[in-house]
């Protein structure tokens, strides 16, 4: 049984399962940020944890695909070096997962910071999609909007 999972789970069929698998999670986010399920799974460890054991298992098939994980330091040696990187598909898959991670975790944030201001849902509608789609666009978007509704600005908040 285990090894059908393992055969199943190709690099493409995980793609492909992050990507439909954090959707309920934004849904919630976008439509019912107040719920019960929005506060105890969403914006709570719970993804974080699933989008991570994801990412350990593309990590135990790259190392068993004698993936070379020294190579992953070339992507500060400039733009050729990261497209040699993006061309490889388990390196785009961990990126990938860390993308969809990130954002994820940032629209939480979002979804906990406007409640605490008391921030009106559906003006929040916005800068969630667009954190969905572009994570530090969708956040400046946020903070702009906080700004304008808490009539302060703090740095370090």
């Amino acid at each position: 049984m285990i090894e059908q999972i393992y055969t199943y789970f190709t690099i493409e069929m995980l793609y492909y399962w992050i990507n439909l698998g954090v959707l309920p999670f934004w849904l919630a986010l976008i439509f019912f940020p107040q719920s019960y399920f929005c506060r105890y799974f969403v914006t709570s460890i719970f993804p974080i944890f699933i989008l991570s054991g994801a990412y350990i298992f593309v990590l135990y098939k790259a190392y068993l695909n004698a993936y070379p994980f020294n190579n992953n330091f070339n992507l500060y040696m400039g733009m050729n070096n990261i497209s040699e990187l993006f061309s490889d598909k388990i390196f785009l898959m961990m990126f990938w997962t860390h993308f969809i991670c990130i954002n994820l975790f940032t629209g939480g944030w979002i979804v906990k910071d406007s409640q605490k201001f008391a921030i009106n849902k559906l003006l929040m509608i916005f800068p969630l999609l667009i954190t969905y789609l572009i994570g530090p666009l969708g956040l400046f978007i946020y903070w702009l909007i906080r700004i304008f509704h808490a009539k302060s600005i703090s740095l370090y908040d």
